[in-house]
Parts: structure tokens; sequence; C-alpha cells
């Protein structure tokens, strides 16, 4: 198919560098995204209410930035593939540890190192990615790898769904060990970016806060931090929001009907990712950044407010498609600003700088759940991504920025 030759003509490093990545973000996704999955029972069994709820995503949120800024500097001083290894295996055990919590702050503790790791993830992998594939490409490379957030998201629905009546949440947070058989194949098969080589520390960190580095520095975090907390205060309260009974301001949901239409909103999610990359190869990467986040403002209170469960799995693609895709965007910017020896240092800091900021979305969303329900909790968000998107207006674009 003449459309994907620029994906099947790639050369085998390319390949490999964007299977390994697209499998550390999928398995990342679902291990992140099993709270908020069996939110509903851990509430009841562990005694918390949504408040509390919303702290502990937070915590992981805040632990999460932390592991990203060091992973970031990881991979520019050790290696792209070695952060990958170890970040993936951090969170794969302590996902798992979380199945063994018997009180609120066994689960904070777990959650907490858990979050390290998967904080370390993103900015490994993006520049692994970005390092690898060629300038008329990478957007729809990293397009393609970003989607796969969106499959981990729908794995872990899956997984819940199968699990979680049969079983209970402890057996949900089980499955979440599996990442750690990936590692093995990582280290053997994936090699490092010969960019990398050859530039790996001749920059300093400092360098990433002066001059125009340092303005890019400061643009890609807080819009980051604002697209973030919008992002954080709807996904991680969605299915909470579905399955939540119609008395208590819910849809009243059941857990299959839970896990089906979340599903079926990653699948627009994984569209959204995809289809951004195509678009910024063609329209720009400012241009298409800013109309994701502007299409998201609009639809999110229209969600929160759909009442009937057709319309909310109408809605849900199309939530997903908009509301998620715009990530695709800011992998590409914040790779491609940044100069190869502080890529990965300078994409931790500025997607965690950005995360630790937004930390506290699910905390307030969970605030404002239990003063005002839920409706306007969620309808609220949508003030954060129309700050993202102003924001955005001040980048430079960089289509066809060759990497350095």
């Amino acid at each position: 198919m003449r459309s994907l030759q620029w994906l099947t003509g790639a050369t085998t490093p390319q390949k490999r560098a964007l299977l390994t990545t697209s499998l550390g973000w999928m398995l990342d996704s679902m291990d992140m995204m099993l709270f908020s999955l069996v939110l509903v029972d851990l509430q009841r069994d562990l005694h918390m209410s949504a408040t509390i709820s919303g702290l502990l995503m937070s915590l992981t949120l805040v632990s999460a930035a932390i592991g990203g800024v060091f992973f970031g500097w990881f991979a520019d001083k050790v290696g792209r593939t070695h952060a990958l290894i170890f970040s993936m295996l951090i969170y794969s055990v302590f996902t798992a540890c979380c199945g063994l919590a018997h009180s609120v702050v066994q689960l904070g503790v777990f959650r907490c190192l858990l979050g390290l790791g998967i904080g370390g993830e993103w900015a490994a992998g993006g520049a692994l990615v970005a390092e690898t594939w060629p300038d008329e490409h990478r957007g729809k490379a990293i397009g393609i790898a970003q989607s796969s957030w969106a499959l981990g998201y729908a794995l872990g629905a899956t997984m819940t769904g199968l699990i979680l009546p049969h079983f209970g949440w402890r057996a949900v947070f089980f499955v979440g060990v599996l990442p750690a058989l990936v590692t093995v194949w990582i280290r053997r098969s994936v090699k490092e970016p010969e960019i990398w080589q050859q530039n790996a520390a001749s920059l300093s960190l400092r360098s990433i806060f002066q001059g125009k580095l340092g303005r890019a520095t400061i643009i890609t975090a807080s819009m980051n931090a604002a697209s973030l907390f919008a992002w954080w205060g709807l996904f991680t309260w969605i299915p909470h929001f579905l399955s939540l009974p119609v008395a208590q301001g819910g849809r009243g949901l059941s857990i299959v009907q839970t896990s089906a239409w979340t599903i079926v909103m990653q699948i627009g999610t994984a569209l959204g990712y995809l289809s951004f990359g195509y678009l910024a190869d063609h329209f720009g990467r400012k241009r298409t950044y800013i109309a994701f986040l502007l299409v998201a403002a609009a639809i999110v209170p229209l969600y929160a407010h759909a009442h009937g469960p057709h319309l909310l799995l109408i809605l849900g693609p199309i939530v997903g498609f908009f509301g998620t895709g715009f990530f695709s965007g800011f992998t590409i910017i914040a790779s491609e600003v940044f100069p190869t020896a502080v890529r990965g240092t300078a994409m931790g800091v500025v997607y965690n700088v950005g995360r630790f900021l937004s930390a506290g979305a699910p905390y307030l969303i969970g605030y404002i759940t239990d003063i005002s329900g839920i409706e306007l909790a969620l309808s609220s968000i949508s003030l954060a991504f129309f700050v993202a998107a102003l924001i955005a207006t001040q980048l430079h674009e960089t289509k066809s920025h060759a990497l350095t």
C-alpha cells in the first residue's frame, strides 16, 4: 500500500525503535489506568472518598514527575534503551504490589513508587523514535507510538472487564507485572540511535534554561501543564463517571459496560494520535496542536452533560480523538525544539514540570465532585484545554526540522 510505504520501507533499527517505544507506552498506559478502572471497588473496600481517591492519583503524578526528570537525564547520560528498561521494570513491579495493599497508606506508597517508573517512559521513548526516524516521517512515526497509549488504556479496560467480576481488583493489579517481560527483548534487540552516540552529554543541563532554549522550555512546560491538567482531570475520572450510580450524578453503567465504553473511546483516541501525525507532517505542528485543543475544550462539557448510554458511546470516541490526540503533537514539538545532547533531559523536564504542576487535577476534580457533582467537575476541565491552546500560540513552527 503506497500510503504506508514510508513505514514498510523503514530500516530495521527504525522499526525496532518504533515497536519498543510503542510497547513501552502501551504497557505504561495499561498500568497507569488500572487504578481508575477499579476505583469504585477500591473505594468500597478501602473506604476511600472521592477526595482521597483523587489525592492518590495526584501523588502518583507527583512521583511520575520526579521519575520523569531523573530518567530524562538518565537517557542522555546512559542511553535511551537503558532508561526504558529500568523505568518499565519499576512500574511493572509496583503495579503488581498495589494488589497486595490492605490500607490507603500502603496503596499510596505503591502508587508513588510505580509513578517513578511511569514518569521515565515518555522522554526516553520519544527521544528514541525522534532520533531514529527521518524529518519527513517523524510526525507519523511518533503518532503511531503515541497511539499505543490508547491501546494500553483499552487493554487495561479489557483486562478489568474480564478479571474484576470474577477475581476482584487485586488480581487486576497483578496483571500489571507483565511489562517486565518486554524488557528482555529490548535489552537484546534495540540499539541506541547513532545521533545520540555522537552527541551524548556535549551540553550541560543549564543550557535548557538559557537563551532560545530557555524560552522553548518555558513555553512547552507551561502549555503541557495546562493540557495535562485537563487530561488527568478528565480521563482519570471518566470510568468513575460512567460507573457511578445515577442517583449520585454518574451514568450507572455496569462494570462490563464501563469497560466496553472505555474501549470504544480509546478507538477514537488511537485515531486521534495517528491522525495528528499525518496532519502535523502536512499542515505543521503548531496549527494542528492548537486546533485539537480548541475542539477538546468545546466537546468536553457536552460529554459531561450527556445522558443515556448511546449518546455517551457516540461522544466518547470524539472526546478521545481531540482530548488525547494532541499528545502526539507535544511529543513531536518537544523532540524537535531541543538538541540531541539534552533532548532526553529537556523532554523529561518540560513534560514532568508540566506533570507536577498538573498533579492537583485529579484531587481538584474529586473535590469539586464531592461539593458540586461530577458533571460540573468534568465540565470545568474545558478551561484548561483553552489555556493550553492560548499558550501554544507562542510556539515556533518546527515542521521539516532537522535534528541537531
